[in-house]
């Protein structure tokens, strides 16, 4: 939240100026950008019908309706959910939700430091990568126009509907943060509300700092909802322990709606727990790692490494 919010704020008031800002980032984490996915399978398969489609997206999200031009040929769906009403300053619209066709999925496209930061499928992703040829691309579209939280729960019935939709799907690979999960994790049911967001969709990463004993954890995937990305560059800790730390503070600021503020402090890590006599400062910074994007740096105390402003 904190500066994403703040901009959000100004879009509504200042139009063009923050619009343009808001522009300058990577399309794939523009601070209350498109979602997009893609389901992944081993096979070719035909787009279930316009029918099928919208009965499925309405037990998941309430009204829906097919709009424009459906290419049946090419698989190309498009729906409006009239539950979810995107608010601009001039009107309200309803979210659009799009579905394309299955196309031929370019695994070699992601590189080897995005492969290397799926830790959520690990044991899989090799076969998932190599195995999937075929991928169905699913997305929304002014989404951005949403509260965080209803967003956040109108994504995740999203994505769970699409999983119904397509049984064969295999994976899904989740383009704004580059986190890859099993369809058959989805399809459980066992993650609910609002932390289904953070579990599936953000990306927490580890990194060794080359030449150095310093760690970075970062997150990928919180912009989409006008929530900075965290960060934390730290040494003599055991990592997993912040990665657990980093998912919780994700949850928590998503589920409080609170935003965080340069000088704010949270509670620290001791022995792998959460203890509130503990208390690491929060401040504003640029990403140590790409893509390029202001984040929330978490100071840990005696744990952190390099310099902040």
């Amino acid at each position: 939240m904190g500066l994403f919010k703040k901009k959000k704020t100004e879009q509504a008031d200042q139009g063009q100026d923050a619009r343009e800002s808001l522009q300058k980032f990577d399309s794939a984490i523009r601070p209350g950008g498109v979602f997009m996915i893609q389901l992944l399978m081993k096979e070719r398969c035909a787009a279930p019908s316009v029918e099928r489609m919208q009965e499925v997206l309405a037990k998941h999200l309430g009204k829906v309706e097919a709009y424009g031009s459906q290419d049946a040929e090419k698989g190309f769906r498009s729906f409006s959910a009239w539950d979810y009403q995107a608010e601009f300053k001039d009107a309200k619209v309803p979210v659009q939700l799009s579905i394309l066709g299955c196309e031929p999925f370019q695994a070699d496209r992601i590189d080897d430091m995005q492969r290397s930061q799926m830790w959520s499928c690990l044991k899989d992703r090799d076969r998932i990568l190599s195995e999937c040829k075929f991928a169905v691309l699913a997305n929304d579209m002014l989404g951005g126009g949403l509260p965080s939280q209803v967003r956040a729960d109108m994504l995740m019935d999203y994505l769970e509907a699409v999983v119904e939709l397509y049984p064969s799907c295999e994976a899904v690979y989740f383009l704004n943060s580059g986190k890859l999960m099993l369809a058959e994790t989805i399809r459980r049911g066992e993650i609910k509300g609002l932390d289904r967001y953070i579990r599936f969709c953000v990306n927490v990463r580890f990194f060794n700092v080359s030449g150095t004993d310093d760690y970075v954890v970062d997150t990928l995937g919180l912009s989409l909802l006008y929530i900075e990305d965290l960060q934390y560059h730290f040494h003599d800790m055991e990592p997993d322990w912040v990665v657990g730390h980093a998912y919780s503070m994700a949850s928590y600021i998503l589920s409080s709606d609170r935003p965080i503020k340069s000088g704010d402090t949270i509670d620290g890590i001791a022995d792998g727990r959460l203890v509130q006599d503990i208390q690491w400062k929060c401040r504003f910074e640029d990403a140590l790692i790409g893509p390029g994007r202001p984040v929330l740096d978490v100071c840990m105390g005696e744990y952190a490494a390099g310099k902040r402003r």
